[in-house]
């Protein structure tokens, strides 16, 4: 567990699923089960897919893996940006929580790079 742990990806994914339960603690209660469901599921399965991905050997298996990582990464900023036009966070929490996926998903493709050219 430790080279996992030592994996830029993992650390900044962690980063963000510790921020995304800060700021669904401030959802209005009725979305609570409804959008922050959502948006939980986005996150717990994109660290699932990381997990796949650095467990995976075949280089078109993990291809596979990150690109389904990268549909999760773009539905969860799409719910990131529901949660903001429905002002259930403020747009410094929307830029900050925007900012954390942007990242991951440049630390993927750093990833796809690297597993195209194996």
């Amino acid at each position: 567990m430790n080279e996992l742990e030592e994996l830029m990806i993992y650390k900044q994914y962690l980063e963000l699923m510790y921020y995304t339960n800060m700021i669904i603690k401030k959802f209005p209660k009725s979305e609570r089960f409804i959008l922050c469901k959502d948006i939980k599921e986005r996150t717990n399965d994109g660290l699932e897919l990381i997990l796949y991905t650095y467990k995976s050997f075949d280089h078109n298996q993990k291809l596979k893996y990150l690109n389904e990582l990268d549909v999760k990464l773009k539905f969860l900023k799409v719910l990131i940006r529901v949660a903001f036009k429905n002002r259930y966070i403020s747009k410094k929490n929307y830029e900050a929580w925007c900012k954390k996926v942007t990242n991951i998903t440049n630390l993927m493709g750093g990833w796809i790079k690297q597993c195209r050219k194996q």
